[in-house]
């Protein structure tokens, strides 16, 4: 008899939009070259996404969302993998366009898969998920376009999210002043454990500067918000700064001018951690297990839900009201 397994899945047709855990077999799985038992997953904005009908993130349904997992190899059609060996998936189609990380058992192609580094556990990786490798992706470019310490303070919107709280936490380790530009400012106190030198409002941030051009306030900016924010950020740039951007939950838009770009070399450099390479993947998730581990957020900003609370965790990220790391236990 074929083993059966939990899964949340989603659904869209003549009945509607509903979602629920359901039990599933393998044969249930889309094709791959590995099949994994899943001990965890996360929960991302665009999982958010994925659970409502208006999401614009899956498009064949029934569908099994999930854009990170981590588990244990239990079947391998790939030589680089062996029953028994811990792996983790970010990134590529899943969760979007191949069932994902919400369910015990997964199976997903070998050349997406990273070997767990030494120095991470399968609960640490998720805790960091596709948000932190986000957040060091964007440290990364930042400093491969000249960033370091000595040239001033970084600043992070969303600080409170899972990217932002990552960033806030890897900058700080690595010898930046950070600022920390959030909404939630009850979280203060929170923010300034993780490594923030100062906290201030997203309203303070939004303010319209008078003129082409404001005040040089900041080195550079990782900005997982977009939106707004992000054209009134390029004002303030400092001269050859920089501005990873990676995320819109602020909006898809902004409005700017050439200025900051022809008068102050501020660049703009866009964040896609669903594509990276799979040998830079590999590097940067060794990075994330050892000098950029984010310690501060895997102690204090990690919040862990069983399957059954999976809805919960969604609405909560959707509403903006997540804090830090969401992780789901599939164990």
């Amino acid at each position: 008899m074929e083993k059966l397994f939990r899964a949340f899945r989603v659904h869209k047709d003549d009945a509607g939009f509903r979602s629920g855990i359901e039990q599933l077999s393998i044969s249930d799985l889309p094709e791959g070259e590995v099949t994994i038992s899943v001990h965890y997953s996360s929960v991302n904005y665009k999982d958010g996404l994925a659970s409502i009908p208006e999401g614009k993130i899956v498009n064949s349904y029934p569908f099994i969302p999930g854009i990170d997992l981590s588990g244990e190899v239990i079947e391998s059609r790939d030589d680089r993998f062996q029953p028994g060996d811990f792996v983790l998936c970010t990134g590529y189609g899943l969760g979007v366009t191949h069932e994902g990380g919400y369910a015990e058992i997964a199976r997903v192609p070998a050349e997406w898969l990273v070997s767990l580094p030494k120095g991470l556990t399968p609960f640490e990786a998720m805790a960091i998920g596709t948000a932190g490798f986000t957040a060091a992706l964007s440290v990364e470019r930042l400093q491969m376009n000249g960033l370091t310490p000595d040239h001033g303070p970084v600043i992070v919107t969303g600080a409170t999210g899972g990217v932002g709280s990552m960033a806030v936490a890897i900058l700080s380790k690595l010898g930046y002043k950070v600022t920390a530009a959030t909404g939630k400012a009850d979280e203060t106190d929170k923010l300034k454990r993780l490594g923030a030198t100062h906290v201030i409002s997203r309203e303070e941030v939004a303010q319209g500067s008078r003129g082409i051009l404001g005040k040089e306030q900041w080195a550079a900016v990782v900005d997982p918000v977009g939106g707004a924010t992000t054209g009134e950020l390029l004002k303030s740039v400092k001269y050859g700064g920089s501005i990873a951007l990676s995320g819109l939950t602020g909006g898809g838009k902004f409005d700017t001018s050439v200025y900051p770009f022809i008068l102050r070399g501020v660049n703009l450099l866009g964040i896609d951690s669903v594509s990276y390479p799979a040998p830079l993947r590999l590097k940067l998730w060794q990075q994330l297990a050892h000098e950029w581990k984010p310690d501060q957020v895997l102690e204090e900003a990690v919040n862990v839900y069983p399957l059954e609370e999976l809805p919960t965790a969604l609405s909560t990220i959707l509403e903006g009201k997540a804090v830090g790391r969401q992780v789901i236990s599939l164990k």
